[in-house]
């Protein structure tokens, strides 16, 4: 998996690139919980090359959503990718996080 944090003057985008699972989503907490903390308004954690997610995965975005809303900042995940979305989906967690395009 290989992660990018990009900060503007108010919002953070971590980039995601290839496989979340047990072993690499304590690195993507690590950084989206970073994004949280250095951003001013908001994170954005796009998802368009993630070509695979598992639980643990979904449990590190909804920290982020967590940590995001208790430091009143937006959260945003955006252009997930299709194995995203369908792991979203089947948790039953598609509607809780705002998504939007590129």
């Amino acid at each position: 998996m290989k992660i990018e944090t990009d900060t503007t003057a108010d919002e953070a985008l971590v980039v995601v690139e290839g496989d979340v699972d047990l072993y690499s989503s304590p690195k993507l907490r690590k950084a989206v919980l970073g994004a949280v903390k250095k951003s001013v308004t908001g994170v954005g954690v796009h998802l368009g090359a993630v070509s695979y997610m598992d639980s643990s995965g979904v449990a590190t975005l909804v920290e982020g959503l967590r940590s995001a809303k208790e430091h009143d900042k937006t959260f945003a995940l955006i252009s997930p990718s299709h194995a995203v979305t369908k792991v979203l989906e089947l948790a039953r967690l598609d509607s809780i996080f705002e998504v939007r395009a590129d």
